[in-house]
């Protein structure tokens, strides 16, 4: 699995958007778009990257969740490469609502799509356990002392990545976080269950 993360406009507020790729492009790979961002500008990225002779460069898009920041420029994206559009709660231009806790094909790796509604009630994490990858979306993974109350369902999913190998996190926001990811994610655990005693 190779994971771009694509230029936004520096011009307006945006989510990062990642296209996923198998890393030898085989017709079989699924060209992936995880999140797409506002306004269509990482199109222009898509079409010079080099995505396999035969294939769409995007396949499939899976939003991680439904904020403006993350799907506004769907639209311009199903316009030019007609992608199925996954998503955890049905709207325009989702052609498959998932159920969660499935596991959806990304590249050449099998994920597991996790429901994850601490952000918003449609969030979803992705997980990629043989590379140790991780797409986060907006959720967050590194919980504060002051943030007040998580859900349950919060505790159990960090409970889970703690023990699945994550190595990168791809955030919704931000830079990649590559150094200590087990530290952080042990960290967050560590505070949900103090604030659950």
């Amino acid at each position: 699995m190779r994971v771009i993360p694509l230029r936004h406009n520096p011009k307006g507020y945006t989510a990062n958007a990642y296209l996923v790729l198998g890393d030898w492009n085989a017709l079989q790979d699924v060209n992936t778009l995880v999140d797409v961002g506002t306004d269509g500008y990482v199109l222009d990225e898509i079409a010079t990257a080099s995505t396999g002779v035969g294939k769409r460069p995007v396949e499939r898009v899976i939003l991680t969740h439904s904020h403006f920041d993350h799907r506004g420029g769907l639209a311009k994206v199903v316009e030019k490469y007609t992608p199925e559009v996954l998503a955890l709660t049905p709207g325009e231009g989702v052609t498959r609502v998932l159920k969660g806790n499935e596991i959806v094909k990304m590249g050449d790796k099998e994920c597991y799509i996790l429901p994850c509604p601490v952000h918003s009630a449609d969030s979803l994490l992705i997980l990629e356990t043989d590379q140790g990858i991780l797409f986060s979306g907006d959720t967050p993974i590194m919980a504060r002392g002051s943030a007040g109350e998580y859900p349950e369902i919060f505790l159990q999913i960090l409970e889970r990545l703690s023990r699945s190998g994550i190595k990168t996190i791809y955030p919704g926001h931000g830079k990649p976080l590559d150094e200590n990811v087990q530290g952080c994610l042990d960290y967050s655990l560590s505070i949900l269950k103090r604030e659950k005693k």
